[in-house]
């Protein structure tokens, strides 16, 4: 099992596993020709993907869902509350497969398991990939933790984990006061203390990967949010990755 990042922050995300033939595309922000450009340099060609999950409404995680399903006939799986809330940005999808949010589902050699999070979208959800042996997690666009959340996280043996923003970086920037209310919310985004307090309440005995992600080019740095997770599991910085907006990060495999 890997998984690589195509890009990550709020100008585009978009998160690739693989379990042999299968590549699931989490989220596409980007337009076609940019996802078929980041694709390739992985060495996947778009009419390969399986299918793409999305987790939630927000311009920079489904700007590109639609045009490259309907391009290349591939199936899309969304909560039914993302659909309601953007049904135009779905159209024309022949292939779209609503979830529930607590239900495991199978997309070929990968199980997918979504969980409900607290973000401000209709019905939004992250992912737990597996391969029946190991598992990565995925959490970003998360306001803050929930017990069902290290539930899902904990134990996995890999994890990409959102990493928003220094909370002395956003309420000293330049945002308008309620951007910073909304950004620092309960339904807003994870700052590096609050990704790391979530970290140090799950079981990584069997970690192998961290990522940190959807970092603000504005009000983070991979410095800082480096530092507040490996603080938070006592391992050394450099072993932490960063998804940058423009390169995301490559691929990555748990053994």
């Amino acid at each position: 099992m890997r998984f690589a990042s195509l890009g990550s922050g709020s100008e585009g995300n978009a998160l690739l596993v693989s379990v042999a033939q299968t590549h699931v595309l989490m989220d596409c922000g980007f337009s076609v020709h940019d996802t078929v450009a980041r694709l390739a340099k992985l060495g996947v060609a778009a009419d390969q993907l399986s299918g793409i999950v999305v987790t939630h409404e927000h311009g920079d995680h489904i700007g590109g869902v639609a045009r490259l399903a309907r391009k290349f006939g591939i199936p899309v799986w969304l909560t039914h509350g993302t659909l309601r809330s953007q049904p135009k940005a779905f159209s024309g999808v022949e292939q779209r497969r609503e979830i529930d949010p607590h239900s495991p589902f199978a997309i070929g050699d990968i199980q997918v398991t979504p969980f409900p999070v607290p973000h401000d979208a209709a019905e939004p959800v992250q992912f737990v990939f597996g391969d029946g042996a190991r598992r990565l997690g995925v959490l970003t666009d998360t306001g803050s933790g929930t017990p069902h959340i290290e539930q899902m996280l904990s134990g996995c043996h890999a994890l990409v984990l959102e990493c928003n923003h220094d909370s002395a970086m956003l309420m000293s920037g330049a945002y308008p006061y309620s951007l910073k209310q909304r950004v620092s919310g309960r339904y807003g985004h994870l700052s590096n203390r609050e990704a790391a307090g979530i970290l140090g309440k799950l079981d990584v005995s069997r970690l192998q990967h961290l990522v940190a992600a959807h970092l603000s080019q504005t009000n983070n740095t991979p410095a800082l949010a480096t530092q507040a997770l490996s603080a938070a599991i006592n391992c050394t910085e450099n072993w932490i990755g960063v998804a940058t907006q423009e390169e995301g990060f490559t691929w990555r495999t748990i053994e």
